[in-house]
């Protein structure tokens, strides 16, 4: 059997790298395609002690299930950048990616895949996903979770990241906070046609005891052009009582929003702390910067990976639910956020 000296030499790297993958050290970060190249050679080389759960298998073909709506600008961008990671960590894992814009075409050509993955927040029909698993059981949901009792999910804590933007303001001095935000659906075993930022925001203020009567505007697509029309009816029906601080759902909504502020001669932070949601690549670009809790796309995208790779490795057996606020860092500012807050807290009104 060979030595692990003897995998370091013909892999390429040193003996402790070979040594704590082999061992499977969960305290060890190592890129994937280091991971891959030192298992498929001490395979090769015939070291038997491998768990056999991190032998490498095969290629693997897996469907993209993208279910984003298009034509929405910014909107697009997320899932855009979240379709980049998961094509880059589908090709560390030795899986090929096929991509379909609807069920009907993925079910049709089911038995090429190994299992799949879906992006995007346009509602499903319950019976089409029963007939989806039905010729296709293997598949992972990012950001959504249609149907928990068939398939597995992956998706960023939105309501820890809600009560986080709260507790922030509240800690600041803000009474009155504001919420703005789209329309969309709460999906599982029963699906709710509200949006889970606003459903959380809801929640979390009357548990706080805040009053947010005739500060809660959420309808309409996460557009800029949405934001802006939203903020246009904010700044209308305030008046002169405008919020201490205002939360919006998502970055291109929030544009919107600054445009309609700035239109109004409203200032922020002067006269209203924002914040927003998803930190896109937009919020550095706005005047002033937009504050927006970061959604780590690359990491929802790896564990999506992992979870579609783990069905055909025999790792997973039930649909699984995953959401993740520490791992994947939604929740933290950007760090350069200036809108409503410094580096280190709020700035000043």
């Amino acid at each position: 059997m060979a030595t692990i000296r003897e995998i370091a030499e013909k892999a390429g790297f040193s003996q402790a790298t070979v040594s704590r993958i082999l061992n499977d050290d969960p305290s060890f970060s190592v890129k994937e395609a280091t991971r891959q190249k030192i298992l498929s050679t001490s395979i090769e080389m015939g070291y038997e002690n491998v768990p056999r759960y991190q032998r490498v298998t095969i290629p693997q073909d897996i469907a993209l299930l993208n279910n984003s709506i298009h034509d929405k600008g910014l909107q697009d961008a997320y899932f855009d950048e979240l379709e980049v990671s998961l094509r880059r960590h589908a090709k560390d894992e030795r899986m090929r990616v096929t991509e379909y814009n609807d069920v009907k075409s993925l079910m049709k050509d089911a038995s090429k895949y190994a299992g799949f993955i879906s992006i995007g927040p346009a509602p499903f029909k319950r019976n089409m996903l029963k007939r989806l698993h039905a010729v296709l059981p293997h598949g992972v949901f990012i950001d959504i979770n249609p149907a928990p009792s068939l398939f597995d999910s992956v998706q960023p804590d939105l309501e820890q990241t809600i009560l986080d933007a709260l507790d922030e303001l509240m800690d600041a001095g803000n009474k009155r906070i504001g919420f703005i935000g789209g329309f969309g659906n709460i999906m599982g075993d029963h699906e709710y046609p509200e949006d889970p930022r606003a459903f959380a925001f809801r929640n979390w203020t009357v548990r706080l005891g805040l009053d947010v009567d005739g500060l809660v505007f959420d309808e309409g697509p996460f557009t800029v052009e949405n934001g802006r029309a939203l903020g246009e009816r904010f700044v209308a029906e305030c008046g002169d009582r405008l919020p201490d601080a205002l939360i919006v759902a998502a970055d291109p909504i929030a544009v919107g929003v600054l445009q309609a502020f700035a239109a109004a001669g409203i200032l922020v932070p002067r006269d209203m702390r924002l914040v927003s949601i998803n930190n896109q690549e937009i919020a550095n670009y706005t005047s002033p910067t937009l504050s927006s809790y970061d959604i780590n796309k690359d990491e929802l995208a790896k564990r999506g990976i992992h979870a579609v790779g783990g069905h055909f490795h025999g790792a997973l057996r039930q649909p699984a639910y995953e959401d993740f606020n520490q791992a994947g860092r939604p929740g933290q500012f950007h760090p350069e956020s200036q809108v409503g807050f410094k580096k280190k807290g709020f700035g000043p009104r």
